[in-house]
């Protein structure tokens, strides 16, 4: 079986506690097939000069952390310690950061078909949301000149 589009997610939290809030919509997100969860780490920045990582399977079982590692999939181990150091840099001393590993499940059938038909799945690109927005109003700001 071959992945679907692999995407790294790091949700911040300043209060340095994660809010389990987001858990039921990952959970929807999994049960619809839509992404399954790869890999995942929780790191709190404890200092200027050190992070704590915790693994979600890690966690007490009845905690907000461990439901998510429920939702870990194959476990592929895809976060490094160099990566959890780049994808944490900016944290400030007491803030948090979940790592998510998303495999984008519902490209699979979409990919598949492409190749059913003689074409080929090339690249997929991702852009977030926030650049999106910032580059149209931008345009529309140049429009209004």
């Amino acid at each position: 079986m071959t992945l679907g589009p692999i995407e790294v997610v790091t949700i911040g939290f300043d209060s340095g506690k994660f809010q389990g809030d987001i858990i039921p919509e990952l959970e929807r997100l999994v049960d619809a097939g839509v992404i399954s969860i790869a890999d995942g780490v929780f790191v709190q920045r404890v200092s200027e000069d050190e992070t704590t990582t915790l693994e979600f399977a890690q966690d007490d079982a009845d905690s907000d952390v461990a439901r998510v590692g429920a939702l870990i999939g194959t476990g592929l181990e895809m976060i490094s310690d160099e990566d959890v150091e780049l994808l944490t840099e900016g944290l400030e001393v007491g803030a948090s950061a979940a790592i998510l590993v998303f495999e984008h499940t519902w490209v699979r059938p979409l990919r598949d078909a492409i190749t059913s038909a003689g074409g080929e799945f090339i690249d997929s690109i991702r852009v977030p949301g926030p650049v999106v927005q910032e580059v149209l109003d931008a345009v529309q700001a140049e429009e209004v000149a």
